[in-house]
């Protein structure tokens, strides 16, 4: 059997981008059952209420939602378990350091599968006020004007 090759994306945390400014992401494995994997195959996940947690030197993923596999029998797995992440000790430390020092949170941002084994993308990020939100909106909705009238510019057609 071929080996599988590139990367493939199930879920991505959307509202996570708006609600919190990412100063840093990491990549790490996670530990899971084989009807879970059965599920993501199918490209069900749900991000929205997903963080994680670092308890006793072991990072874990709590309120991701994998639903159950639909062929699966007695064995399977619970919809909104929490699940271990397998991150090197190194990256466990500076998480928990920078989590106690700052105040930050840890988000999951994706999930995917990279070479055949499911990956979550994480990011330390700190809450936006309301504020915050619209100034990136108003910049956001700048930016775009300011293309299109380069565009338009350079098509020569007049505002």
């Amino acid at each position: 059997m071929a080996k599988e090759q590139g990367s493939k994306l199930i879920a991505q945390n959307r509202k996570a981008r708006h609600d919190y400014a990412i100063e840093d992401t990491f990549e790490a494995g996670l530990v899971l059952q084989g009807t879970e994997v059965k599920s993501l195959r199918q490209g069900r996940a749900s991000l929205v209420d997903g963080f994680v947690d670092i308890d006793r030197g072991e990072a874990w993923l709590h309120g991701v939602h994998i639903p159950e596999y639909s062929q699966g029998t007695w064995t399977n797995h619970a919809a909104r378990r929490k699940r271990k992440l397998l991150l090197n000790r190194v990256e466990i430390d500076k998480i928990e350091r920078r989590v106690n020092e700052k105040g930050l949170t840890v988000v999951p941002l994706a999930l995917y599968f990279k070479d055949g084994r499911a990956k979550i993308e994480i990011g330390l990020a700190k809450g936006k006020k309301s504020w915050d939100k619209r100034q990136s909106i108003a910049e956001r909705t700048a930016n775009r004007e300011k293309e299109q009238a380069l565009g338009r510019h350079l098509k020569g057609m007049r505002d």
